[in-house]
């Protein structure tokens, strides 16, 4: 499952699962290109992956403007390689979501990521090279749950997007699939957890009893780039723990 030679691109990685994700590729041996909207997370990623002995460039990039990802992507493609992580949650009773909580939402986690994808296979396809697309979706993206209809709306819609995206690029040589945790430990969901009786209802919902760790979905996110999964598209890899088994 090695990338050597591959170029590859990250969308929100200046921390979380985007971070683990490019150090995850950059450990495969693929050169990986960080965008994220901090300039300081995004320069303190890039520099620990090459401090690690990676091989990346880190660059701030807002992927809700379309004309600023075509250029980006013009100028800096074509990548074998997407991970679309970038993405956003605002927790919500539908009687109590807001107009602006419904835009931010659905602009970074379904335009974003659809204009992102776009653009990448317009490269890949210009340059007549193979690639996978790695759209980081949720455990959510295949069941519900409260306060995350709307949330459950965005992933729903990724994962629809793909299995048509699969059926596109699939002629092109370009496979297309997405990779759903559950919840993981990051500084995003460390407030969520210090609610004690929210912790023990995720947990409880986890076959394997635990949180997951960034560390869990690095692996899948190697295979997923890799020849490994050379057949493979149109799927949903889950990294649930058991949470959709059920």
């Amino acid at each position: 499952m090695r990338l050597d030679g591959k170029t590859s691109l990250v969308t929100g990685a200046g921390r979380g699962i985007g971070l683990a994700a490019a150090h995850a590729l950059a450990q495969a041996g693929a050169r990986v290109t960080l965008v994220a909207r901090n300039a300081h997370d995004i320069e303190a990623a890039s520099g620990d992956i090459c401090n690690a002995g990676g091989r990346a460039v880190g660059f701030t990039l807002d992927v809700t403007d379309s004309q600023a990802v075509k250029a980006f992507v013009e100028q800096h493609g074509p990548f074998n390689i997407l991970v679309n992580n970038a993405g956003t949650n605002r927790p919500s009773l539908i009687t109590e979501m807001e107009d602006a909580d419904y835009d931010a939402v659905m602009d970074l986690n379904v335009k974003a990521t659809m204009f992102v994808t776009r653009e990448v296979a317009r490269g890949l396809i210009a340059a007549g090279k193979p690639g996978s697309i790695i759209t980081i979706s949720s455990q959510m993206g295949h069941v519900g749950g409260p306060k995350r209809v709307l949330y459950c709306a965005t992933k729903h819609a990724v994962e629809g997007m793909t299995k048509s995206l699969a059926w596109e690029l699939g002629p092109h040589n370009i496979r297309a699939n997405t990779l759903c945790p559950t919840f993981i430990e990051t500084a995003m969901t460390e407030q969520m957890f210090s609610d004690t009786d929210f912790r023990r209802y995720v947990e409880s919902r986890i076959a394997l009893g635990r949180i997951g760790k960034l560390e869990d979905i690095m692996g899948s996110v190697v295979f997923l780039a890799s020849d490994a999964a050379s057949m493979v598209t149109g799927s949903a890899l889950m990294v649930d723990g058991g949470w959709t088994a059920v």
